[in-house]
Protein backbone atom coordinates (compact mmCIF):
# COMPACT_ATOMS: atom_id res chain seq x y z
CA UNK A 1 0.00 0.00 0.00
CA UNK A 2 1.02 3.63 -0.38
CA UNK A 3 2.20 5.56 2.67
CA UNK A 4 -0.73 7.49 4.12
CA UNK A 5 -1.06 10.94 2.63
CA UNK A 6 1.56 10.39 -0.08
CA UNK A 7 0.91 13.32 -2.43
CA UNK A 8 2.03 11.25 -5.42
CA UNK A 9 -0.49 8.50 -4.80
CA UNK A 10 -2.69 8.37 -7.93
CA UNK A 11 -5.44 6.71 -5.91
CA UNK A 12 -5.84 9.97 -3.98
CA UNK A 13 -6.72 11.50 -7.33
CA UNK A 14 -9.20 8.83 -8.39
CA UNK A 15 -10.46 7.62 -5.04
CA UNK A 16 -9.60 4.50 -3.08
CA UNK A 17 -12.41 2.49 -4.67
CA UNK A 18 -11.27 3.31 -8.18
CA UNK A 19 -11.07 0.04 -10.08
CA UNK A 20 -10.75 0.96 -13.73
CA UNK A 21 -7.64 1.39 -15.83
CA UNK A 22 -7.10 4.79 -17.42
CA UNK A 23 -4.59 6.09 -19.96
CA UNK A 24 -4.19 9.25 -17.89
CA UNK A 25 -3.79 7.46 -14.57
CA UNK A 26 -0.33 8.87 -13.78
CA UNK A 27 -0.71 12.27 -15.44
CA UNK A 28 -0.49 14.05 -12.10
CA UNK A 29 1.44 11.58 -9.98
CA UNK A 30 4.20 10.60 -12.48
CA UNK A 31 3.86 12.62 -15.68
CA UNK A 32 7.24 11.58 -17.10
CA UNK A 33 6.54 7.85 -16.84
CA UNK A 34 6.16 7.15 -20.60
CA UNK A 35 9.45 8.87 -21.40
CA UNK A 36 11.29 7.04 -18.61
CA UNK A 37 10.05 3.66 -19.82
CA UNK A 38 10.75 4.38 -23.48
CA UNK A 39 14.30 5.50 -22.80
CA UNK A 40 14.98 2.44 -20.63
CA UNK A 41 13.67 0.11 -23.33
CA UNK A 42 15.55 1.93 -26.09
CA UNK A 43 18.78 1.61 -24.13
CA UNK A 44 18.19 -2.10 -23.52
CA UNK A 45 17.52 -2.83 -27.21
CA UNK A 46 20.54 -0.79 -28.25
CA UNK A 47 22.69 -3.01 -26.04
CA UNK A 48 20.94 -6.28 -26.94
CA UNK A 49 18.88 -6.57 -30.11
CA UNK A 50 17.07 -9.63 -28.75
CA UNK A 51 15.53 -7.59 -25.95
CA UNK A 52 12.44 -6.38 -27.81
CA UNK A 53 11.22 -9.95 -28.24
CA UNK A 54 12.20 -10.77 -24.66
CA UNK A 55 10.14 -7.92 -23.19
CA UNK A 56 7.12 -8.85 -25.29
CA UNK A 57 7.39 -12.46 -24.14
CA UNK A 58 7.88 -11.41 -20.52
CA UNK A 59 4.65 -9.39 -20.65
CA UNK A 60 2.76 -12.25 -22.31
CA UNK A 61 3.97 -14.81 -19.79
CA UNK A 62 2.92 -12.48 -17.00
CA UNK A 63 -0.59 -11.84 -18.35
CA UNK A 64 -1.40 -15.40 -19.39
CA UNK A 65 -0.80 -16.66 -15.82
CA UNK A 66 -3.51 -15.28 -13.53
CA UNK A 67 -3.51 -11.89 -15.24
CA UNK A 68 -1.21 -8.90 -15.79
CA UNK A 69 -0.06 -8.47 -12.21
CA UNK A 70 3.76 -8.64 -12.44
CA UNK A 71 3.72 -11.97 -10.60
CA UNK A 72 6.25 -13.27 -13.15
CA UNK A 73 8.82 -10.83 -11.76
CA UNK A 74 8.75 -12.17 -8.20
CA UNK A 75 11.76 -14.07 -6.89
CA UNK A 76 11.34 -17.28 -4.92
CA UNK A 77 10.85 -16.98 -1.16
CA UNK A 78 10.50 -19.50 1.69
CA UNK A 79 6.73 -19.08 1.21
CA UNK A 80 6.36 -19.71 -2.52
CA UNK A 81 8.21 -20.93 -5.60
CA UNK A 82 7.60 -18.38 -8.30
CA UNK A 83 6.92 -18.36 -12.00
CA UNK A 84 10.54 -17.59 -12.87
CA UNK A 85 11.46 -21.22 -12.20
CA UNK A 86 8.48 -22.78 -13.95
CA UNK A 87 9.46 -25.08 -16.80
CA UNK A 88 8.44 -22.67 -19.62
CA UNK A 89 10.37 -19.80 -17.98
CA UNK A 90 13.46 -21.20 -16.29
CA UNK A 91 16.66 -20.08 -18.03
CA UNK A 92 14.43 -18.80 -20.82
CA UNK A 93 12.60 -15.61 -19.84
CA UNK A 94 14.76 -12.52 -20.16
CA UNK A 95 14.49 -8.82 -19.46
CA UNK A 96 14.04 -8.83 -15.69
CA UNK A 97 17.01 -6.51 -15.26
CA UNK A 98 15.54 -4.07 -17.78
CA UNK A 99 12.30 -3.78 -15.81
CA UNK A 100 14.26 -3.49 -12.56
CA UNK A 101 16.37 -0.68 -14.00
CA UNK A 102 13.32 1.24 -15.22
CA UNK A 103 11.59 0.70 -11.89
CA UNK A 104 14.62 2.08 -10.05
CA UNK A 105 14.54 5.24 -12.16
CA UNK A 106 10.78 5.60 -11.70
CA UNK A 107 11.12 5.20 -7.93
CA UNK A 108 13.66 8.02 -7.80
CA UNK A 109 11.25 10.40 -9.50
CA UNK A 110 7.87 9.03 -8.41
CA UNK A 111 8.35 6.96 -5.24
CA UNK A 112 5.68 4.45 -4.15
CA UNK A 113 3.54 5.35 -7.16
CA UNK A 114 3.93 3.18 -10.28
CA UNK A 115 3.33 -0.56 -10.30
CA UNK A 116 5.71 -3.05 -11.87
CA UNK A 117 2.76 -4.42 -13.83
CA UNK A 118 2.21 -1.03 -15.48
CA UNK A 119 5.91 -0.68 -16.25
CA UNK A 120 5.95 -4.11 -17.87
CA UNK A 121 2.86 -3.32 -19.98
CA UNK A 122 4.40 -0.05 -21.16
CA UNK A 123 7.79 -1.66 -21.82
CA UNK A 124 6.24 -4.28 -24.12
CA UNK A 125 4.49 -1.55 -26.11
CA UNK A 126 7.65 0.54 -26.44
CA UNK A 127 9.74 -2.49 -27.41
CA UNK A 128 7.51 -3.36 -30.36
CA UNK A 129 7.27 0.25 -31.50
CA UNK A 130 11.04 0.63 -31.41
CA UNK A 131 11.61 -2.34 -33.75
CA UNK A 132 9.17 -1.23 -36.42
CA UNK A 133 5.90 -2.59 -35.08
CA UNK A 134 2.66 -0.88 -34.11
CA UNK A 135 1.94 1.12 -31.00
CA UNK A 136 -1.24 0.91 -28.93
CA UNK A 137 -2.86 2.74 -26.01
CA UNK A 138 -1.90 1.30 -22.62
CA UNK A 139 -4.46 2.04 -19.94
CA UNK A 140 -2.79 2.22 -16.53
CA UNK A 141 -3.59 1.68 -12.88
CA UNK A 142 -2.64 -1.98 -12.45
CA UNK A 143 -1.41 -3.10 -9.07
CA UNK A 144 1.12 -5.82 -8.33
CA UNK A 145 0.40 -9.31 -7.05
CA UNK A 146 1.70 -10.32 -3.64
CA UNK A 147 2.09 -13.99 -4.52
CA UNK A 148 2.98 -16.20 -7.46
CA UNK A 149 2.75 -19.86 -8.45
CA UNK A 150 5.15 -22.09 -10.32
CA UNK A 151 2.37 -24.65 -10.79
CA UNK A 152 -0.01 -22.13 -12.30
CA UNK A 153 2.65 -21.02 -14.77
CA UNK A 154 3.31 -24.59 -15.87
CA UNK A 155 -0.41 -25.24 -16.32
CA UNK A 156 -1.44 -22.01 -18.00
CA UNK A 157 1.42 -21.02 -20.36
CA UNK A 158 0.91 -22.50 -23.85
CA UNK A 159 3.58 -24.95 -24.94
CA UNK A 160 5.10 -24.96 -28.45
CA UNK A 161 4.63 -28.72 -28.64
CA UNK A 162 1.02 -29.07 -27.51
CA UNK A 163 -1.95 -29.36 -29.91
CA UNK A 164 -3.60 -26.22 -31.21
CA UNK A 165 -6.84 -27.05 -29.41
CA UNK A 166 -5.00 -27.05 -26.07
CA UNK A 167 -3.40 -23.70 -26.84
CA UNK A 168 -6.69 -22.12 -27.89
CA UNK A 169 -8.35 -23.43 -24.71
CA UNK A 170 -5.73 -21.62 -22.63
CA UNK A 171 -6.37 -18.40 -24.54
CA UNK A 172 -10.15 -18.80 -24.23
CA UNK A 173 -9.83 -19.21 -20.46
CA UNK A 174 -8.37 -15.69 -20.33
CA UNK A 175 -11.18 -14.11 -22.34
CA UNK A 176 -9.17 -14.13 -25.57
CA UNK A 177 -10.47 -15.67 -28.80
CA UNK A 178 -9.20 -17.61 -31.81
CA UNK A 179 -8.28 -14.45 -33.68
CA UNK A 180 -6.13 -13.41 -30.70
CA UNK A 181 -4.34 -16.77 -30.88
CA UNK A 182 -3.38 -16.13 -34.52
CA UNK A 183 -2.54 -12.47 -33.96
CA UNK A 184 -0.49 -12.82 -30.77
CA UNK A 185 1.38 -15.77 -32.26
CA UNK A 186 2.51 -13.21 -34.85
CA UNK A 187 4.76 -11.82 -32.14
CA UNK A 188 7.07 -14.65 -33.20
CA UNK A 189 8.12 -12.47 -36.10
CA UNK A 190 10.95 -11.47 -33.76
CA UNK A 191 13.04 -13.45 -31.31
CA UNK A 192 14.61 -16.86 -30.94
CA UNK A 193 13.67 -20.31 -29.67
CA UNK A 194 15.81 -22.91 -27.98
CA UNK A 195 16.42 -26.10 -29.93
CA UNK A 196 14.63 -28.38 -27.52
CA UNK A 197 11.33 -26.58 -28.24
CA UNK A 198 11.29 -27.76 -31.86
CA UNK A 199 13.89 -30.54 -32.10
CA UNK A 200 11.18 -33.17 -32.30
CA UNK A 201 10.22 -31.78 -35.72
CA UNK A 202 13.75 -32.34 -36.97
CA UNK A 203 14.38 -35.96 -36.04
CA UNK A 204 11.40 -37.73 -34.48
CA UNK A 205 8.13 -36.00 -35.30
CA UNK A 206 5.32 -37.40 -33.13
CA UNK A 207 7.32 -40.57 -32.50
CA UNK A 208 7.68 -41.42 -36.19
CA UNK A 209 11.48 -41.54 -36.14
CA UNK A 210 11.42 -39.12 -39.08
CA UNK A 211 11.33 -35.33 -39.50
CA UNK A 212 8.06 -33.43 -39.79
CA UNK A 213 7.06 -34.02 -43.44
CA UNK A 214 5.57 -30.52 -43.65
CA UNK A 215 8.83 -28.74 -42.82
CA UNK A 216 10.61 -27.19 -45.79
CA UNK A 217 13.61 -29.39 -46.68
CA UNK A 218 16.07 -26.51 -46.98
CA UNK A 219 15.10 -25.19 -43.55
CA UNK A 220 15.21 -28.72 -42.14
CA UNK A 221 18.82 -29.14 -43.23
CA UNK A 222 19.85 -25.81 -41.69
CA UNK A 223 18.09 -26.54 -38.42
CA UNK A 224 19.59 -30.02 -38.13
CA UNK A 225 23.02 -28.39 -38.39
CA UNK A 226 22.15 -25.78 -35.77
CA UNK A 227 20.45 -28.32 -33.51
CA UNK A 228 22.12 -31.74 -33.86
CA UNK A 229 20.29 -34.66 -32.31
CA UNK A 230 22.12 -34.61 -29.00
CA UNK A 231 21.32 -33.16 -25.59
CA UNK A 232 24.21 -30.69 -25.71
CA UNK A 233 22.38 -28.71 -28.40
CA UNK A 234 19.15 -28.24 -26.45
CA UNK A 235 19.97 -24.66 -25.43
CA UNK A 236 21.20 -23.55 -28.86
CA UNK A 237 19.13 -20.77 -30.36
CA UNK A 238 17.44 -20.47 -33.75
CA UNK A 239 15.59 -17.40 -35.04
CA UNK A 240 11.81 -17.68 -35.09
CA UNK A 241 11.93 -15.71 -38.34
CA UNK A 242 15.25 -16.09 -40.14
CA UNK A 243 14.29 -13.56 -42.83
CA UNK A 244 13.85 -10.45 -40.64
CA UNK A 245 14.81 -11.65 -37.19
CA UNK A 246 14.95 -8.31 -35.40
CA UNK A 247 12.29 -6.40 -37.36
CA UNK A 248 8.64 -6.57 -36.41
CA UNK A 249 6.71 -7.27 -39.62
CA UNK A 250 4.34 -9.86 -41.10
CA UNK A 251 7.07 -12.18 -42.41
CA UNK A 252 6.05 -14.72 -39.76
CA UNK A 253 2.83 -15.44 -41.65
CA UNK A 254 4.64 -15.72 -44.98
CA UNK A 255 6.94 -18.27 -43.38
CA UNK A 256 3.97 -20.35 -42.28
CA UNK A 257 2.48 -20.18 -45.76
CA UNK A 258 5.74 -21.59 -47.16
CA UNK A 259 6.10 -24.25 -44.46
CA UNK A 260 9.09 -22.53 -42.89
CA UNK A 261 7.58 -21.87 -39.48
CA UNK A 262 9.95 -22.90 -36.71
CA UNK A 263 7.64 -24.09 -33.95
CA UNK A 264 5.14 -26.89 -34.29
CA UNK A 265 2.50 -24.73 -32.59
CA UNK A 266 3.04 -21.99 -35.18
CA UNK A 267 2.94 -24.25 -38.24
CA UNK A 268 -0.27 -25.78 -36.88
CA UNK A 269 -2.03 -22.48 -37.55
CA UNK A 270 -1.76 -22.98 -41.30
CA UNK A 271 -2.76 -26.65 -41.06
CA UNK A 272 -6.08 -25.85 -39.40
CA UNK A 273 -8.96 -24.88 -41.71
CA UNK A 274 -10.26 -22.29 -39.24
CA UNK A 275 -7.02 -20.43 -38.63
CA UNK A 276 -5.36 -20.93 -42.04
CA UNK A 277 -7.40 -18.20 -43.80
CA UNK A 278 -6.24 -15.70 -41.17
CA UNK A 279 -2.62 -16.73 -41.67
CA UNK A 280 -2.87 -16.20 -45.44
CA UNK A 281 -4.66 -12.89 -44.97
CA UNK A 282 -2.02 -11.46 -42.65
CA UNK A 283 0.76 -12.77 -44.87
CA UNK A 284 -0.49 -10.36 -47.53
CA UNK A 285 -1.75 -7.50 -45.36
CA UNK A 286 0.94 -6.07 -43.11
CA UNK A 287 -1.03 -3.07 -41.88
CA UNK A 288 -4.09 -5.15 -41.06
CA UNK A 289 -1.80 -7.32 -38.96
CA UNK A 290 -0.41 -4.24 -37.23
CA UNK A 291 -3.88 -2.88 -36.43
CA UNK A 292 -5.16 -6.21 -35.18
CA UNK A 293 -1.99 -6.90 -33.20
CA UNK A 294 -2.46 -3.58 -31.41
CA UNK A 295 -6.08 -4.51 -30.60
CA UNK A 296 -5.09 -7.95 -29.28
CA UNK A 297 -2.32 -6.46 -27.14
CA UNK A 298 -4.86 -4.11 -25.55
CA UNK A 299 -7.03 -7.13 -24.73
CA UNK A 300 -4.07 -9.10 -23.40
CA UNK A 301 -2.84 -6.27 -21.19
CA UNK A 302 -6.25 -6.04 -19.51
CA UNK A 303 -6.47 -9.71 -18.54
CA UNK A 304 -6.98 -10.27 -14.80
CA UNK A 305 -5.62 -6.93 -13.66
CA UNK A 306 -5.56 -5.93 -10.00
CA UNK A 307 -6.86 -2.43 -9.29
CA UNK A 308 -8.23 -0.34 -6.46
CA UNK A 309 -7.42 -1.84 -3.07
CA UNK A 310 -6.15 -5.15 -4.42
CA UNK A 311 -2.47 -6.05 -4.51
CA UNK A 312 0.16 -3.41 -3.85
CA UNK A 313 2.68 -1.12 -5.51
CA UNK A 314 5.94 -3.01 -5.07
CA UNK A 315 8.99 -0.93 -4.28
CA UNK A 316 11.17 -3.57 -5.95
CA UNK A 317 9.72 -5.72 -8.69
CA UNK A 318 11.33 -8.93 -7.46
CA UNK A 319 9.90 -8.85 -3.95
CA UNK A 320 6.72 -8.08 -2.07
CA UNK A 321 6.58 -5.13 0.32
CA UNK A 322 6.50 -6.31 3.93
Amino acid sequence: MFPSGNPRDPYEQYGRNYNQLDINFYDRSCPNLPQIVRYGVWLAIRNDNRMAASLLRLHFHDCIVNGCDASVLLDDTPYFTGEKNALPNHNSLRGFEVIDSIKEQVERLCPYTVSCADILALAAREAIDLVGGPSWPVALGRRDAITTSKTDAENQIPSPIEPLENITAKFFSKGLDLKDVVILSGGHTIGFARCFTFKGRLFDFQGSGKPDPVLDLSLLSKLQTMCPNEDTSNSNLAPLDATSTFMFDNQYYRNLAYNTGLLQSDQALVMDRTTAPMVYYYSKNRFSFYNDFADSMVKLSNVGVLTGGYGQIRRQCGSVNY
